[in-house]
């Protein structure tokens, strides 16, 4: 038997190869699969991102399965503010939101331009390259997504990633957005699977029906392009996906830490003490034995005290809620607070290197003593305590409001119903103090005139402690630590 003998010419090992590369990029869509690649910044409650937003998330990434939209949001996702800023200078357009960058050239800015003109600008060009924020243009097979700054969300028809912390790998991500998610989540058996979250949009949210969580990232996709795809969220533009998701998202502004810290700045604040220590000591002259009127003088007193406290924030709330629609002020909002927040720190310090009675932001000021010392002294009953207690308040606003805005600033990106138990919290641990003098007094354990010689003897430690408080907060907030 022959045994026949086969060489391979030049040109015959030129065809295997061209075969062999063919089925690589076949098996490697990563690789083989090009996209074209917008970079678009928007904002939870902007009215003009309300527009723009269903156009690319519901419409367009329908109509183009090979666009990727590479979505910046600065409303909810603070650390993504100073970015609008960076692109801005980079590629020479406004600040404006909502806007799409193409490139150095090509951009789209605000809700009719976006409208009007995008898919035009899709149908008669393909840009290969993604617009980063650092001025560079990158094509998206060779962007590495994991060294994105800020928090951004990855978007592909009805595919979204979400970067939720630090890392992650590139190429595993890349395959999420491109590959056959059955059969490549058969082989990727490690991946952890999680609950769908909903993605907040400017007036709505987007649901999805399955998700993983891969470093650093949250990965989600749906089975169809068209059931449930939008939910309406209500006029106040609910943050659906910062609370549905509160571990995975850093720099929204809110935490327990900071809310907590804000109200005991608050709460030591020598205004707050010297006004319920007058209050007691004027029940006491009308019922000096009755220590139950006190009792009751006092709860009543810090009761008024919280409900009107509650009412201004939810008033101070409502206002940053308008301020939010400047696009230019809220990308800066955060780090605005944040100066707010350092300054305060600086005068209570002030006061505890040079005290003066009175001084406008740390303390009621002087002119305004005598009228709230006379306002009190009417006051002979529980109930005469409570009504004098809510106009007091007022009184008190220009030394407790400062560590109060800075609370509003942050707590404005939810709507009044979310926010509402955090100024709950914020007002109990407000009043706290003053809950504590009243019990003190009722139980004995110390009398008014030593509660009020204690406050005047440590009242430059309390500026001390409140101010090295709010200064430290007001430095991380600034410089993006928390």
């Amino acid at each position: 038997m022959k045994i026949k003998k086969i060489f391979l010419s030049k040109k015959n090992i030129l065809f295997l190869g061209l075969i062999c590369a063919v089925f690589f990029l076949i098996q490697s869509p990563v690789l083989a699969q090009e996209f074209d690649c917008l970079t678009y910044f928007t904002a939870v409650g902007c009215p003009h991102c309300a527009n723009s937003d269903p156009i690319i998330f519901e419409q367009t990434l329908q109509k183009y399965p090979n666009l990727v939209v590479i979505e910046y949001e600065i409303a909810q996702q603070v650390e993504n503010g100073p970015l609008n800023y960076q692109v801005s200078q980079n590629f020479g357009v406004n600040l404006g939101i909502p806007k799409i960058i193409f490139n150095k050239e090509d951009n789209l800015v605000g809700d009719k331009t976006i409208i009007d003109n995008l898919e035009n600008f899709l149908n008669q060009n393909h840009n290969k390259q993604c617009a980063l924020t650092n001025g560079q243009e990158v094509f998206f097979n060779d962007l590495d997504l994991a060294s994105l700054p800020g928090k951004p969300k990855i978007w592909r028809q009805n595919r979204i990633l979400i970067k939720t912390g630090t890392g992650g790998d590139n190429k595993l991500l890349k395959q999420l957005l491109s590959e056959n998610l059955n059969e490549f989540l058969k082989i990727r058996d490690d991946l952890k699977s999680i609950k769908p979250i909903k993605v907040a949009l400017s007036g709505k949210s987007l649901e999805f029906d399955h998700a993983i969580e891969t470093m650093g990232w949250i990965f989600q996709w749906r089975d169809s392009d068209l059931n449930g795809f939008i939910t309406e969220t209500g006029q106040d533009n609910e943050p659906t996906e910062n609370n549905s998701v509160n571990n995975y998202q850093e720099g929204s502004g809110l935490t327990l830490f900071k809310i907590i810290s804000l109200a005991a700045v608050d709460a030591v604040n020598p205004c707050a003490f010297a006004v319920l220590i007058l209050m007691l000591i004027t029940i006491l002259t009308y019922n000096p034995k009755d220590k139950k009127k006190i009792l009751l003088a006092g709860m009543a007193f810090i009761l008024s005290i919280f409900l009107m406290y509650l009412f201004y924030g939810l008033v101070i709330i409502r206002l940053f809620k308008l301020i939010q629609a400047l696009a230019s002020v809220r990308i800066w909002l955060y780090k605005i607070l944040g100066v707010l927040a350092t300054v305060l720190g600086i005068l209570n310090i002030r006061d505890f290197i040079k005290y003066r009675p009175g001084r406008m932001g740390t303390e009621m000021p002087m002119f305004l003593r005598p009228k709230v010392k006379k306002m009190i002294s009417r006051a002979t009953s529980p109930k005469g305590v409570f009504i004098v207690g809510l106009f007091v308040t007022v009184f008190l606003l220009p030394c407790t409001i400062g560590p109060y805005v800075i609370c509003g600033g942050i707590l404005c990106a939810f709507d009044l119903l979310k926010a509402l138990p955090w100024l709950l919290l914020y007002n109990l641990v407000f009043v706290l103090p003053m809950l504590i003098i009243v019990g003190i007094i009722y139980f004995g354990v110390s009398k008014i005139e030593n509660i009020s010689g204690w406050k005047d003897k440590n009242i430059k430690y309390l500026h001390l402690v409140a101010g090295t408080i709010i200064l430290l907060l007001g430095l991380a907030m600034f410089l993006g630590w928390l």
